[in-house]
């Protein structure tokens, strides 16, 4: 790297890790901006998925739609094995770079409450970046979009004026030139008395950049119907279904769209910060998308793309780092299946209400010990052991790159007492064989893999499989797979009485923590809860709720459900107001 380069500020790219069946093509000869570190992305890390809830049932041909929480980078990068090639539209109204704390406003449960510290503002997300790490992170962000959408896909890129010009570069860079579309011009509609005030141009207006993956792009010429009683100049009715709509929208009396602003009063608002008004998506969806293609939305927030999507009998998939939008999200989506389910079927319009929601990383992996297993196996990309090094006793968890893996206990720290399974199915006879085959090699490369251990547990295991050579690593998952994060749940008294499951008392930690911050005193578990689920046959892996209870605004929920005939085992879900859940198994 030259002298000039380095007072530029420009940093030498940092070489990616290639994941096999995950390398892209590098983009080259095509208009490019650079920003300092500006870092190619070839290839990315696979992050496996850990199934939380299921909602509703299977739709035609057997489809649930999926929602997940977890950093979108990572989401996606999962998401490539199966759906790559495969989306056919995605909407994104990702941060805008606007140095802007988003916050929700918290308001305990029960109209009683009406003391000055009955409410406060929950940080949803902060929008505030240097230029350098934000174009950096949508750059990324863009080329797994690329990899995930279909030929005949299109991607609809939302932003304010302040990025919008450098993410066209990027987007010029990521999808060609002669993939851009349209750029859309979006008119907020009503002005409020701060903005006015400007000694300036009143901004009214967001930007959406309209992309294609190739010139195979599905389009439905959408058209604004003519006003009643309206002829032509000669006085002849009209032809023709209306006015095509234009690239400047609800820019005129013409379009009648609502605004993208929700007013304090709509039916759709959900007191998500940044929330978009359905008719947004209505018009996108309708115009990019047929009935039964697979929608996505990487930066879900309140889900507005996936509620119109179920809506207008689409399949959709979803993500977003924050916990809150997964719960506003979810909530959402239980309300519109309701009311799909009460209305007429439509012929012509296929549903899929259901869904699932997952969690890539973050892992709750304390609950369910073979779970926890099988996702660590994912996310070392393990092979499984071939035929010939399988049989009764071996106690390998898989291989890769000619290391055998053994998985230790996840939930707690590994020591010498857990070595015993490891010495016992040691394959002692074929240990002497490879052996005097090749003198002086290990007999067997191991990799011991634990969130956290004793520190002389690989010198113990060595001394136990003596005299054979054997090559040991301990592998850390604190310590070596630090992208992998592992979460513990609050606290809750939840029993059985007179043939009912009883919430008796809750303990969210960290919202109780800042209601204490708050000086907020708090009477009743009740004020704290947002909605309680109750799985009455739990399978010990995938949370099905039966009951669902989300009052209205205001009300408690109930805390008392009366237990069914034939009931199993039985699980609970608890969210607070902070949209983090307690889940935990009635005795």
């Amino acid at each position: 790297m030259t002298e000039q380069q380095q007072d530029l500020g420009i940093r030498e790219e940092r070489k990616v890790e290639t994941v096999e069946g995950f390398k892209f093509d590098p983009i080259r000869g095509k208009p490019m901006l650079r920003w300092a570190g500006k870092r190619t992305f070839e290839s990315t890390q696979y992050f496996p998925a850990q199934m939380k809830e299921i909602h509703g049932d299977e739709g035609p041909d057997g489809w649930m739609n999926e929602i997940y929480w977890g950093d979108n980078l990572q989401v996606m990068s999962h998401l490539l094995k199966k759906f790559r090639g495969r989306v056919n539209l995605i909407y994104i109204d990702p941060p805008f770079d606007s140095k802007a704390t988003y916050k929700k406003e918290i308001k305990l449960r029960g109209k009683e409450i009406q003391n000055d510290h009955s409410s406060f503002e929950e940080k949803q997300y902060a929008d505030i970046w240097t230029n350098d790490e934000y174009l950096q992170f949508m750059y990324e962000r863009l080329i797994l979009c690329r990899e995930l959408l279909a030929e005949d896909g299109s991607i609809y890129l939302h932003m304010d004026e302040n990025r919008s010009h450098y993410l066209k570069c990027i987007m010029d860079e990521v999808f060609g030139q002669g993939c851009f579309q349209r750029e859309i011009i979006w008119r907020i509609g009503w002005i409020s008395g701060y903005k006015s005030a400007a000694n300036n141009w009143i901004r009214n207006h967001d930007v959406i950049l309209f992309y294609s993956k190739s010139q195979k792009m599905t389009f439905n010429k959408e058209y604004i119907p003519y006003p009643e009683g309206y002829t032509r100049r000669d006085g002849a009715p009209p032809t023709g279904k209306g006015y095509p709509i234009e690239d400047t929208w609800n820019c005129g009396e013409l379009d009648k769209l609502d605004s993208i602003q929700i007013m304090s009063f709509s039916s759709e608002k959900v007191g998500y910060p940044t929330q978009k008004n359905e008719n947004l998506l209505v018009r996108i969806i309708k115009a990019s998308s047929n009935p039964g293609d697979l929608v996505f939305d990487c930066f879900m927030g309140s889900g507005t793309t996936q509620a119109v999507a179920m809506k207008l009998g689409r399949r959709f998939l979803g993500a977003d780092i924050n916990l809150g939008a997964i719960q506003t999200t979810t909530k959402r989506l239980i309300g519109v299946a309701a009311e799909i389910g009460a209305q007429l079927p439509n012929p012509e319009l296929p549903q899929w209400t259901g869904f699932t929601v997952y969690n890539v990383n973050n892992y709750d992996v304390f609950r369910n010990p073979v779970e926890a297993k099988d996702l660590l196996v994912q996310a070392l990309e393990l092979q499984p052991l071939k035929r010939e090094k399988q049989g009764e006793g071996v106690p390998w968890d898989g291989e890769k790159d000619e290391w055998f893996y053994k998985i230790m206990p996840v939930n707690r720290l590994a020591t010498k007492a857990d070595l015993g399974e490891i010495v016992a199915g040691f394959d002692w006879k074929g240990a002497e064989a490879r052996a005097l085959e090749s003198p002086g090699k290990a007999v067997l490369r191991l990799k011991l893999v634990c969130m956290g251990h004793e520190p002389d547990l690989k010198a113990s295991l060595e001394a136990q499989l003596q005299p054979f050579k054997v090559e040991i690593e301990v592998v850390d998952i604190l310590r070596d797979k630090s992208q992998l994060v592992f979460k513990r749940d609050a606290e809750a008294e939840v029993v059985r009485k007179g043939g009912k499951v009883v919430v008796e008392a809750f303990y969210p930690m960290n919202l109780l923590k800042k209601l204490s911050l708050q000086k907020t005193a708090v009477r009743e578990w009740r004020e704290l809860v947002d909605t309680v689920m109750v799985d009455f046959n739990y399978d010990g892996a995938v949370f099905t709720p039966t009951v669902v209870d989300v009052p209205e605004d205001g009300e408690f929920v109930k805390g008392e459900y009366a237990i069914p005939e034939g009931a199993g085992t039985i699980r609970v879900k608890i969210t607070d107001l902070l949209g983090e859940s307690l889940e935990t198994e009635v005795p």
